[in-house]
């Protein structure tokens, strides 16, 4: 007999995708309206990319990254200090048994994309492609 795939092999399921983005949305709200009195965080603004949420909904990982960068390490700080008041205010706006801890991370994937973006201008890159075009025009 066949064994059944198990949820986590297939990726996220609705539900924790839902609960995901609801929780992003909260916590931009509540990142743009400053209520948060971290030093760090003075002043800020802060660009909630992604949440992902464990299959129990009861542990998120929050991708956040300054807005332009800066001072990423303390930032970072300031939001993982601030993250039980983040998670009260997402457990009032959430209608959940219970509200999930949350854990900020750096989001590396614009500095990835970047990365991604430069490679594909490169010369050897370009050299490649102009080669690849005249082979199929023979």
């Amino acid at each position: 007999m066949a064994r059944r795939p198990s949820r986590s092999e297939h990726g996220p399921s609705q539900r924790q995708l839902r609960v995901a983005e609801e929780i992003r949305h909260i916590l931009a709200r509540v990142l743009m309206r400053g209520d948060l009195h971290d030093p760090a965080l003075a002043n800020v603004s802060v660009t909630v990319s992604e949440v992902r949420i464990s299959p129990d909904l009861k542990n998120a990982t929050v991708f956040a990254i300054p807005l332009a960068g800066a001072h990423v390490d303390e930032v970072m700080k300031g939001l993982n200090r601030s993250a039980p008041y983040l998670r009260s205010q997402v457990g009032q706006a959430l209608q959940l048994r219970y509200a999930p801890a949350l854990t900020f991370v750096e989001d590396k994937s614009y500095d990835e994309a970047h990365h991604i973006d430069e490679l594909l201008r490169s010369e050897k890159v370009a050299r490649d492609l102009k080669t690849n075009s005249d082979d199929g025009e023979a």
